[in-house]
Parts: structure tokens; C-alpha cells; sequence
């Protein structure tokens, strides 16, 4: 508990200063912990786990900040809160990572042999992941360490072998010899999406291909001519009258000399080209599937690196793009390729190397897809207890329609670095073993030389750091499911849908309740932050120069759901301004609490108008800010904090603030102290979740209970301390003051000049309540003299303004032109009559009067009146000028 005597805010605010040191007292408090509580309702939250495979960008720093946000605000609602830390293997990425370390330092992993070069990927990841921790300190992120989880973890490794084990036995994991999407470059399989395409300027080669009877020749086209080297068939379309009488002749393949047979296929477009088309079975999935059809050779001319084999006679040893220009040019010459068309198509290539993918005949493992798929499609069209939900709900769209088309999933890949397939093959029968241990006769038996794709094991990931497979563990009994996970729409295919179905098919339950989905960091000019371009932004960088808080800020503020945000410096910069203005508040206010303790703050003494009315702005500012982040909506969560804080709080009640505290009434001063303690409390404890470090500076030396606000209560609204007399009374006063200093300025009078102020209220209520007040007044208009009345006689030459309830006139002669004067009026007046005009249409429409909630219109209907009421004035004005 905090007594508060001295005030230990620098004058300047420096975040580097008041950052240091936080993140370490958070963490050996171990306020971070879960409790495990089961009096409290669980919040779980497990981390995307960063690759190990260097360090967080900027998008990192966004997904971890929005997470952050949710569970400090839920671990101060109460809630038993577990946000998980972790990181992922990342199979490919790292591997190669390694690999290019170990090429410069002039060795090779098989150099090393697959024990020591394994050695070595656990001493980079060890590396990498302190580099990780570091970054995740200076984010602020309040992650339980002890849970720390790693997908290669002996407990993790267990959960990956009871899967693939059990999903084997029920047939819905086999092996077998298709076309897969090959990386010559990594020398691995790839899934699907893990291939990005893109369009790419190439050519169609067509080629007259003769029959073998020499009685002519059928014209084919390709775009990969060194593939021909593998073709079994050419294929026709059945009913395509051109080649009826061809179908079964045979024909001679160009370069090879091999006679291949003419096939009859459904699959063949009869309106493409010339309708007949070369079949490569071990280089093309639809190749593939019209050779099982027709029972075809596969013949792969093709080495793992991308190189041509003995397959490819003359040709080998050329890599592929090599051999395709010899291939050409020899085509050419004998006069069996005619034409070289250009054509644009779309190519795939690696996520991973960037190299140009290879359809590919290999031995993989696969996931039968489409029952997991079935289930998990059937679980999203179940009741909203059940179903996973997407924010924005859009997403679930882009989701179903993926699971929907569904594919089989290659999970080999051809790397060491990874989990380890659990099968292994007799030396002798050839016999396939899988299992979570080794056969017992181990010295007969080779296990698989291949681990499983990265996205395998990260599919399990929310069940897995919580020691499933064993269901009886506390922690999975208390935690799981999961409450949120915080995600890029870039990989809804890639984890989303896996970790959902996986969930599904081992604990029949969806794995989180929400999906909050956001966008990409981009650039200032909205193009997407990449090496090519150099326009990626390091969060470490950021935070050098600006703090945490206002990166977190300015990340979790900048967009709504789903949608991109802009990365740029101004305002992040902007954000820190907002920073320092708080702070600047915090220190005036904690510069007049003149030693108050927690027990002596009394908000219920002899409260002023300002006192009284920005408690009730605070109850409005914790009820919008709680619905919307409760929506995950923090941009507008933001903007409410920003508006209260900057506006209501900094610029008006602070100010305001300094009359009781200036003055002699001791029971005023010490109300306004213990209203400004309250308030500046539950705007660090608002605040805490997107600005952690600042917050925690300053809510330490405000009288306090408790060691830290991350432990704090969440602020709820307290309907005692709301009093909208005073909010009307304030308002009114807020107006008066607007306007006086408008019309200074519009003739350039200064503040420090007094002048005469008459106040026309409209009547004695109005006239009472802004008397009782006039110290406000006298305060910020600077009057030589202030008259308030409801009957004035305004002088000829006056400047005016007409607030709710009243009008001010400022006596000016000899200082106002009378002409500008008129002009200003009247287009006062035409605003106002616009405005009468749109309310009045608003409430002449039966549609919106019937259908929309009383209040609302009731507030139409006060807005027309007010508007009539300043019309009316400023019409009076204009004609009292003019006569």
C-alpha cells in the first residue's frame, strides 16, 4: 500500500528510464503466473509460437501486443489468466538456417552425420530463442515462463507421436508414391500451401510428335519441354472425331526413341490447342492421375536438387532450366518443335526458398483429409457453444471454403531437423512398423529417414503445451480449451483450420472459443514490409526511440479488426505526445496530493461542478471502453481512453482542478485531491493493458493497494457517482469558455486582456446555475466585469455566440469590423438551418420514428429544439446589427 509522500516523477518523461527495471520486477513477482484457481473462471491464451529462426518483426509485435492487451485486462476482471509462451521448431527455415551457417564456416550436415548436426540446431535454437525472450521483455508481454513451451519438447514429441500413431491405425495416415510439390533447392516435399504463386512470362513449345507407323504425326504442346524426356502416352479426348482412328496406335517419342502409346482420356479439353496433350506421369498431378487410369509407366528424369537424371539420357546432369534451353534448340534443329508461343501462367514456388517447385513423383506421407475436414466443417455449423468464432465473422467464410475443397496433406519432408516419423521398415520384408517406441527387435528394422512437416506438430499446439495426451493433468483439465487466439489472416489455411480439426478429431471440442483475426503491418504508402524493398520496421528499433507504450499504443489502436495498419513514425511519435501529456498530468496531480493516503481519499466530501461531473465522464469512459474491448474492438477502445484522457481530464479538469486546490477551503481541496487520486487510478489501470510500463510508474506512487497494477481490479462503473446535472452544468460552462476564447481570437484580444462578458441566459435556472458557478468563469474568460442575467441590454457593437441555454455577448467597440461580424452570422445561420433541416427530415420519417429505440429519437427531438432555440438567437443578433 502506497502512503505517497513525495512526488518521484522526473520533469521529463523518458521512457528508456521508466521501462527499465519493470519487466524483471513482473516477473520474479510472479504476477505473470496462473494460479490454477479453481474459484476463478480460466482465460487461456497460448502464444503463436515465433520460429526459431532469428527475430520478431514488426507483425510479431502486433499479434503479441493484441494478446497482451486481452489477458492484462482479463487478469484484472478476475479471471484465472494463462498466457503460454512457446516457440516452433520451423523445420525448413531453420534447417536451412543452419545449414548456411555451417557453408560458411566449410562444412555440411553430412559432414557433421544427423547426431552432431542435431547438436547444432538445438545450440542455434537455445541462441535464438534468448534473442526471442528479450524482445518479448522489452514488448512487456506478461507470459507465464514456467510453462514455457518448444514444439520439439519431450512432451510435445509424445503428443506427435500419439497422433500420428492413432490417426495411422484408424487409415487416415498412409504412404504411398504421388505427385508432390518438390523443393529442389531445400530438397523437400512441400503441402500445398506451402507454394505461392505467382504469374510468370513463359512459353507454350509445340511439337509435332511422328507415329510410329510413319504415317504422320500428332501435335502436342507443353511448357516444360525437358519433361518429355518422361512422357508414357499422349492423350486424346474420346469423343474428339479428329483422333478416333489413332487411339491405341502408337507413337515415337522425339530425342528418346521410345515408342509410346495413344490414350483415350476424359480429361483431355477437346477445345484447348490441338487437343491432344503429352502425359507425364512422374512430373504432373494430372499426368499422374490419367496414367493410374490407364496404368502408365512413371518415369522420373529428375534427380532431388533439380538436376537431370539417367533417365534423361544425354541431358544428364543439367539442371532443369538448362536442360530446357538444350532441349529446345535440338527440337528445333530435327524440325519436331514448329512454334514457340508466349504465355503467361502462373507458376508455383517455394514459401520457403523462393525456388521454382517441381511436381514430383516421390514416397511421402499423407493425411486423408477429408473426414477431419468433415468433422471439423460439421462442428462450425453446430450451435455458437460449440463453433469456433471468427472476428471478424468474415473469416469463417475464407475458412469453410478452404476445408470444403479440401486436399490430402503430404506431411513428410526430407530434413533432420524435426520430429522424427515414429515408422520404421524391416531390413528384410520390407515390413512397415509404426509406433510411439521402436520395434524391440530394433537391429532388424530402419526407421524412417524423414521428419514431419513443421505445421504437424503446430497443429497441436493448443492442447499439447497443456500435457495432453494426458487428460487428467491439471493444467488441461483447468486451461483447455483455450479462450482466444490472436492471428494474421495469412494463416487461416496454414494453423487456424489444422489446429481446429486436430482439436476436434482428439477431444471432440473446438480448441478456442474466439478467432481474432487482424490484418499485416505495411508500409506508410500500404505495401506490404519486405527484404526486396526495405521497408521493414524493427519493433527493438521502435522501442529505442519511442518506448513500448506508445508502439503497443499506436499497434493496438491503429486499425479495426481484420483490417491492415500503416506503420508510420509520426505517429507512433504522436502516440508518444499522448505519453508524455499523461505524464505531465500525473506529475501536477501527484505534485497536490499533498501526502494523501489511500485510506483518506474521500470522493463523497464537498464536491464542485468539475469534480462531480469528471466522475461521471469516467463512468461513461469505463462503460465504452469495457463494451468495446470486450468486442476486441481496440481502436475504438483507444479513442475513448484518448478523448477522456487528453480532453476531459488534461485539458479541462485538471485546470479546473486548480481552483480548490489554489484555494482556501481546506474540505474542497481535499475532495478535488481525492477525486484527482481516484480518477488518475482508473485511468493508469484503463490504460495498464495498452501502455504497461508508464502505468506502472505512475500508479506506484498514487495511493494504491496492492504490489502491482497488474494485479489491479479492472474499473467498473460506480452509477452513485454519476450525476448529469453537472455534466449539463459543465457542458454549459465548457461552451461559455469555448466561446469567449473563440471571439478573442477571432479579434485578437488576448486572454491576458479583461474585457466585459454579459451572459444572456435563456432563464433563472439557467442564470442560478451558472452564477453559482461564475468562478469557473472569472477563471478562464478573464471578465473586467461578468454579468449574468436573463434580461441584458446588449450593446450596438458586440461580438456573440449562442450556446444551449444561453447567449454570450462580448461588448467590443471600436474592435470588431460590424461587416465580418454579419458575414460570420449568417453562415452560423445557414449551418443551423441545415442542421433544422436534417433532424427535421429525420423525424418526419415514420420509418425511423416507429422502428428506432426511444432515446434516440428523444435526443433527435432535443437537438431540433436546440437548433431552433440558436437559430432564433442568431437571427435576432443579425438584425440588431443591421439596424
Amino acid at each position: 500500500m502506497s502512503d505517497n509522500k513525495e512526488v518521484n516523477l522526473p520533469s521529463k518523461y523518458d521512457p528508456t528510464a521508466v521501462e527499465e527495471g519493470k519487466y524483471d520486477y513482473w516477473v520474479q513477482g510472479k504476477f505473470f503466473e496462473a494460479e490454477r484457481n479453481k474459484e476463478k473462471d480460466p482465460f487461456t491464451i497460448v502464444i503463436p509460437p515465433p520460429n526459431v529462426t532469428g527475430k520478431l518483426h514488426i507483425g510479431h509485435a502486433w499479434d503479441t501486443t493484441l494478446q497482451d492487451i486481452i489477458t492484462r485486462i482479463k487478469r484484472m476482471q478476475g479471471y484465472d489468466v494463462l498466457y503460454l509462451p512457446g516457440m516452433d521448431h520451423a523445420g525448413i527455415a531453420t534447417q536451412a538456417k543452419v545449414e548456411g551457417k555451417l557453408r560458411e564456416e566449410g562444412t555440411s550436415r553430412y559432414d557433421l552425420g544427423r547426431e552432431k548436426f542435431l547438436e547444432t540446431a538445438w545450440d542455434w535454437k537455445e541462441e535464438y530463442a534468448e534473442f526471442i525472450r528479450e524482445q518479448w521483455s522489452k514488448l512487456g508481454l506478461g507470459l507465464d515462463y514456467s510453462r514455457e513451451r518448444f514444439t520439439l519438447d519431450a512432451g510435445l514429441s509424445d503428443a506427435v507421436k500419439e497422433v500420428f500413431v492413432t490417426l495411422y491405425d484408424k487409415g487416415l495416415i498412409y504412404r504411398g508414391e504421388y505427385i508432390i510439390n518438390w523443393d529442389p533447392a531445400t530438397k523437400t516435399a512441400l503441402s500445398d500451401i506451402e507454394v505461392i504463386y505467382q504469374d510468370v512470362q513463359g512459353h507454350f513449345y509445340h511439337m509435332k510428335y511422328p507415329l510410329a507407323d510413319g504415317s504422320g504425326h500428332i501435335e502436342v504442346a507443353t511448357t516444360r519441354p525437358e519433361t518429355m524426356l518422361g512422357d508414357t502416352a499422349v492423350a486424346v479426348h474420346p469423343n474428339d472425331e479428329r483422333y478416333k482412328d489413332l487411339i491405341g496406335k502408337k507413337v515415337k517419342l522425339p530425342i528418346v526413341g521410345r515408342e509410346i502409346e495413344i490414350v483415350a482420356d476424359d480429361y483431355v479439353d477437346i477445345e484447348f490447342g490441338s487437343g491432344a496433350v503429352k502425359i507425364t506421369p512422374a512430373h504432373d498431378p494430372n499426368d499422374f492421375e490419367i496414367g493410374n487410369r490407364h496404368d502408365l509407366e512413371r518415369i522420373l528424369v529428375m534427380n532431388e536438387d533439380g538436376t537431370m537424371n539417367e533417365n534423361a539420357g544425354k541431358y544428364q546432369g543439367l539442371d532443369r532450366f538448362a536442360c530446357r534451353k538444350q532441349i529446345v534448340k535440338d527440337l528445333q534443329d530435327t524440325g519436331i518443335l514448329f512454334e514457340i508461343e508466349d504465355h503467361m501462367h502462373s507458376v508455383g514456388h517455394s514459401e520457403r526458398s523462393g525456388a521454382v517447385v517441381e511436381p514430383y513423383l516421390s514416397t511421402q506421407w499423407f493425411v486423408n483429409m477429408q473426414p477431419l475436414a468433415d468433422a471439423a466443417v460439421e462442428l462450425q455449423n453446430g450451435s455458437d457453444e460449440d463453433k469456433v468464432h471468427f472476428v471478424p465473422d468474415r473469416f469463417e467464410k475464407t475458412y469453410l471454403r478452404w476445408m470444403e475443397n479440401i486436399r490430402d496433406w503430404c506431411i513428410s519432408r526430407q530434413l533432420w531437423w524435426g520430429h522424427r516419423i515414429p515408422a520404421w521398415y524391416h531390413k528384410e520384408t520390407g515390413e512397415v512398423y509404426v509406433g510411439k517406441d521402436a520395434p524391440a527387435d530394433i537391429e532388424n528394422w530402419e526407421q524412417d529417414e524423414d521428419v514431419l512437416d513443421t505445421w504437424f506438430s503446430s497443429a497441436l499446439w493448443p492442447f499439447s503445451t497443456l500435457n495432453w495426451p494426458d487428460t487428467e493433468d491439471e493444467d488441461f483439465k483447468h486451461f483447455f480449451p483455450t479462450n482466444v487466439l490472436v492471428t494474421g489472416y495469412d494463416i487461416i489455411f496454414f494453423w487456424v483450420a489444422r489446429m481446429i480439426f486436430q482439436s476436434k478429431q482428439f477431444n471432440d471440442e473446438r480448441p478456442f472459443k474466439d478467432v481474432l483475426i487482424h490484418g499485416l503491418v505495411r508500409d506508410a504508402e500500404g505495401r506490404k514490409m519486405s527484404k526486396s524493398l526495405g521497408n521493414g520496421v524493427d519493433p527493438m528499433e521502435v522501442i529505442e526511440k519511442y518506448g513500448a507504450d506508445s508502439l503497443r499504443y499506436f499497434l493496438a489502436t491503429g486499425s479495426s479488426p481484420g483490417q491492415d495498419v500503416r506503420f508510420q513514425w509520426e505517429k507512433v511519435e504522436s502516440t508518444w505526445n499522448f505519453v508524455n501529456k499523461i505524464w505531465n498530468a500525473s506529475r501536477f496531480a501527484l505534485m497536490n496530493m499533498d501526502g494523501l493516503t489511500y485510506e483518506e481519499i474521500d470522493i463523497n466530501g464537498k464536491k464542485l461542478v468539475a469534480d462531480k461531473w469528471i466522475l461521471t465522464r469516467l463512468n461513461e469512459t469505463v462503460e465504452q471502453v469495457t463494451r468495446h474491448v470486450d468486442k476486441y474492438d481496440f481502436g475504438e477502445a483507444g479513442r475513448y481512453l484518448y478523448n477522456f484522457i487528453w480532453d476531459d481530464f488534461c485539458d479541462w479538469y485538471i485546470e479546473m482542478a486548480k481552483l480548490p486546490l489554489y484555494g482556501e477551503d481546506e474540505q474542497a481541496k481535499h475532495t478535488t485531491r481525492s477525486v484527482l487520486a481516484y480518477v488518475l487510478d482508473n485511468i493508469m489501470r484503463m490504460l495498464h493493458p495498452f501502455m504497461p510500463f508508464v502505468t506502472e510508474e505512475i500508479w506506484q506512487q498514487l495511493p494504491h493497494e496492492g504490489e502491482s497494477i497488474v494485479r489491479a481490479a479492472w474499473p467498473t462503473v460506480d452509477s452513485n457517482l454519476s450525476d448529469h446535472h453537472a455534466t449539463e452544468v459543465m457542458n454549459q460552462l465548457v461552451a461559455i469558455i469555448r466561446s469567449v476564447r473563440n471571439i478573442r481570437a477571432e479579434v485578437d484580444t488576448p486572454m491576458s486582456k479583461e474585457i466585459p462578458i454579459l451572459v444572456l441566459a435563456n432563464n433563472e435556472k439557467v442564470k442560478e446555475q451558472l452564477r453559482a458557478n461564475s468562478s469557473y468563469l472569472d477563471r478562464f474568460c478573464n471578465p473586467s466585469e461578468l454579468t449574468i442575467d436573463t434580461a441584458i441590454a446588449a450593446p450596438d457593437k458586440a461580438m456573440s455566440a449562442v450556446v444551449t441555454g444561453a447567449e454570450i455577448i462580448l461588448p467590443l467597440e471600436g474592435l470588431i469590423d460590424i461587416d465580418k461580424e454579419l458575414q460570420r452570422l449568417q453562415t452560423e445561420l445557414d449551418k443551423l438551418n441545415k442542421e433544422i433541416e436534417r433532424v427535421d427530415k429525420k423525424l418526419a420519417n415514420k420509418g425511423f420514428v416507429d422502428k428506432a429505440p426511444a432515446h434516440v429519437v428523444d435526443a433527435e427531438k432535443e437537438k431540433q429544439k436546440d437548433y431552433i432555440e440558436k437559430r432564433s438567437k442568431v437571427e435576432a443578433r443579425i438584425m440588431d446589427l443591421r439596424d
